[in-house]
Parts: structure tokens; C-alpha cells; sequence
């Protein structure tokens, strides 16, 4: 099967990883199967005899792209191992643990269903740099206009690799959760059974909601996205603490025991405070992005920690991280990274890591927050036909610079595209809920004019 490069992207790589649809370009079954081809090829540069992981999520197209990844590898003399549904922070860590050139991670995180991915990690449990993936995706095309004959290969899970993962997880705290009562809403993704048995083996009296995947449920209304179930949950059960993760359960939500959500940024606060009372907040720094809010810098500056911002997205966090020698940094999303327990941002780890913090405080997550006053923010997506550059939109600028001079200094205002979907996202940060409000919908219509897809 051959394809004409020109008229296919340049880019199949992304922030975080390859995503489409699952079944289209660039997940379609050549594409997928050249994928593996190429990652063989790439293998074979670190070590005579490679062998890869794969994993995936619990979408219902998981199965025939790992299969298709697994045969593009295989036609190169590489074997596989199939961890089958596990965490993406799951195969980080087994790839970096055991004798794995890289790990494939079948998955489109907190996406819908339709959608899937192709993440890739190195033996050093890290995202590939951008100049292998470039290379890798050099060698897809070439292939793709050679011309190949897909088709996938029959894999056989092995049992024990996650138990592994959670027995890792398990040594990072050495604190019983005895007692501790947690809601966990696992998204119907790849936690669903990974999450309940670690947080039952550490001692919590665990309730579960959204943990019944069929293969089109994952991310549907539940989850870190969406955390009315658990939160319901939490206040029908009186239970202390609620966590919610996305499909791939590299990130995690709470709610605190009266319902309120605790997201991202006061995560990194909790952590932070605590870190620095035990001497292990590496430089006083945390790391976050541009979507953090004002008042959990405000907050951090209290405790003499400073913050550093970088662009949107967790592989951004993590270089900055590691440049600045940042042991604690994350996302607003729920992407956390602990640097000292992992190479990516872990829910898991995450949500083991928070309810220690509160054991060990003997306080509930209300008051680990407390001192942080957040500011009025707002993100609203616009669907795109397509990413034109913003600056050459004449009417979006205009827009922002209005918006801009009515803020005059006292807030901030983010436009951007998402890295993983066919969307403009617009961000007001405010002292007023109405000048977020009134901001957001001006500059959003303004795109849907530009480039709004009508869908």
C-alpha cells in the first residue's frame, strides 16, 4: 500500500505523541504498521537485540494498533511484550525498570473514544527527544511512499508486568491509608483495575464509580474532565477524599470531603508546602505552565517558593524541571510529575502521594489548600477547521488587545491551540467572574468567525 507524501502533513508527532482518529490517517492500519517498522529501526540503534513494551488504554481500537505496532516491529526482527490495559506512567516506569529499549503506549489520554495514540518512551522512561521522533517520522513517510503491507500480529499478554508497576507504587509511601475512606472515578480508562487494588492493598476503605469500561465509555462524562460522579459520590458516601483520572491515569482530580475540587495547582501546593517542611523542595522551585492560576503563585511566594512557567504541556514542564533541577512540577490539568519517584506525571502516584500528605497532617485536603485565593479563570474551546498562525488573525488581535486594555495589567489572557485536537482554547484570568465572563465569549467569537467549523 503506497501513499503520496505530499499530500499527507509533515508533522505525526505532537505534544504527546501521534493522535487521530482511530481507523484515519494518521492512525490507519499502514500508517500504524510503518510506526512499528520504524521504531524497529530506531531500536536497533541502542541495542543488538531490542525488545519493546506495549501497552494500552481500554479503547475498543486498542487492541488492533498494538496489534499493527507489534507486526511493524516484529518484520524487523524486534520482539514485543504486551503488558495489555495499564497506565501510561505504568509503561514509563517498566520500560526504564527492566530490559526494554522503549515503550509503546497505546492511548489518547483524556480524549473520547474514537480517538487514539501512539505514545513512545525510551529506555530512560522519558518521552523521545524531539530529534529521534523527527527521525522516526522521517521513516514513516519513506515508507509510506515505498509502499507497505500491513497487517497485525496475534499478542499474549503478560499478567504479572503491572503488578510490578503497583508494587513500585506501593514503596513510595510507607504510610496505611487504614481507615481512610477514598471514592475513586477511574474513567472507565486504564486505571479501572489497577487503581482499586493499590489503594485497597495500602489500607483504604475504597469505593469505586465509572470502572466498568466497554471499549466506548472511557472518558464519557466521568473522569478527571468530569468529576460530578465522584463528587456526588463523595458527599452520598461521607467518604474523606474523592480522586477522578483520565483514560490513560497520567493525571488525577480530587474532591475534598465537603465536595470542593482540588485540582492541579493546589495539588502542586500541597506538595510543595509539604516538600519544603521536609527538606526535599529542590531549589524552593515549583515548575508549572502559563494556565496556572495567579493564586497559586501568590500563594507559593508566601512560602518562599518560587514558581517557574512554561508552555502548555507536561513535556514542557519536565524539561524545565530538569534544567532548573525542579523535583516537584505540573499541570492545572492534573499532569503532577514527583521527579524523585518518576519520569512523568503518574495519577497514581499522584493520588498516593496527596492522601500520605493528608494522613501524615492529619488534616483533610480543605485545609492543606488553605491560603490559596484563586482568581476568576476561564477556558472555553473552539472547535478549527484549521491552525492558522493567530498573529496573522486581524480580528482575533484585535479583540485580544481590546480585552487587554479593559484588564489593564490586573489579569491575563491565553490563546492557543491545543497541541493534541482541532482547537483554539481561550483562557481570561480576572478579579471579576464577569470580566472573564464578557473577555472569553468576545475573543471566542472572534475565532469562531475566523476559523470556526460550524460543527
Amino acid at each position: 500500500m503506497k501513499r503520496t507524501v505530499s499530500n499527507m502533513p509533515k508533522r505525526l508527532f505532537g505534544t504527546d505523541g501521534i493522535r487521530g482518529v482511530a481507523g484515519e490517517f494518521p492512525l490507519d492500519q499502514a500508517t500504524v504498521f510503518a510506526c512499528g517498522v520504524a521504531l524497529a529501526d530506531d531500536a536497533k540503534l541502542h541495542a543488538p537485540a531490542p525488545e519493546v513494551l506495549i501497552g494500552m488504554d481500554t479503547r475498543e481500537s486498542g487492541n488492533w494498533i498494538a496489534s499493527y505496532v507489534a507486526a511493524g516491529l516484529a518484520s524487523r526482527g524486534v520482539r514485543t511484550r504486551f503488558a495489555g490495559v495499564i497506565t501510561t506512567p505504568g509503561i514509563a516506569y517498566l520500560t526504564k525498570t527492566y530490559d526494554f529499549v522503549a515503550g509503546v503506549m497505546i492511548s489518547a489520554s483524556h480524549n473520547q473514544y474514537q480517538d487514539n495514540g501512539i505514545k513512545v518512551f525510551g529506555h530512560s522512561g522519558y518521552k523521545l527527544p524531539d530529534e529521534e521522533e523527527h527521525a522516526i517520522e522521517e521513516e514513516i513517510f519513506r515508507l509510506l511512499e515505498q509502499g507497505v503491507s500491513p497487517g497485525g500480529l496475534p499478542l499474549e499478554e503478560d499478567a504479572g508486568l503491572d503488578q510490578h508497576y503497583v508494587r513500585h507504587l506501593l514503596e513510595t509511601s510507607s504510610t496505611s491509608l487504614a481507615g481512610m475512606k477514598v471514592v475513586l472515578d477511574c474513567g472507565h480508562g486504564a486505571a479501572y483495575a489497577l487503581a482499586p487494588d493499590l489503594f485497597r492493598r495500602a489500607g483504604a476503605n475504597v469505593e469505586t464509580v465509572c470502572c466498568e469500561p466497554n471499549g466506548r465509555n472511557i472518558n464519557l462524562g466521568c473522569g478527571a474532565l468530569h468529576v460530578g460522579n465522584v463528587r456526588e459520590a463523595v458527599l452520598a458516601k461521607g467518604a474523606d477524599v474523592g480522586v477522578a483520572f483520565d483514560g490513560d491515569a497520567d493525571r488525577a482530580m480530587f474532591i475534598s470531603k465537603t465536595g470542593h475540587l482540588v485540582d492541579g495547582d493546589a495539588v502542586l501546593l500541597i506538595a510543595a508546602r509539604a516538600l519544603k517542611r521536609a527538606g526535599r523542595l529542590s531549589q524552593d522551585t515549583v515548575v508549572s505552565t502559563v494556565m496556572a492560576n495567579l493564586g497559586l503563585e501568590e500563594a507559593l511566594a508566601r512560602e518562599s517558593i518560587r514558581m517557574l512557567r512554561t508552555a502548555v504541556g507536561d513535556k514542557y514542564v519536565l524539561e524545565e524541571m530538569i534544567r532548573s533541577g525542579a523535583v516537584l512540577g505540573g499541570e492545572q490539568s492534573g499532569h503532577i510529575i514527583f521527579h524523585e519517584l518518576a519520569t512523568t506525571g503518574d495519577g497514581l502516584l499522584t493520588a498516593l502521594q496527596v492522601l500520605e500528605i493528608s494522613r501524615l497532617a492529619g488534616l483533610g485536603l480543605d485545609e492543606l489548600v488553605s491560603g490559596m485565593q484563586l482568581y476568576p479563570q476561564k477556558l472555553v474551546n473552539i472547535r478549527v477547521k484549521e491552525k492558522k498562525p493567530l498573529e496573522d488573525l486581524g480580528s482575533v488581535q484585535a479583540a485580544i488587545r481590546e480585552c487587554e486594555r479593559e484588564l489593564d495589567g490586573a489579569g491575563r489572557i491565553l490563546v492557543r491551540f491545543s497541541g493534541t485536537e482541532p482547537l483554539a482554547r481561550v483562557m481570561v484570568e480576572a478579579p471579576e467572574t464577569a470580566q472573564v465572563e464578557g473577555f472569553t465569549a468576545r475573543i471566542a467569537a472572534a475565532i469562531e468567525r475566523e476559523l470556526g467549523s460550524g460543527v
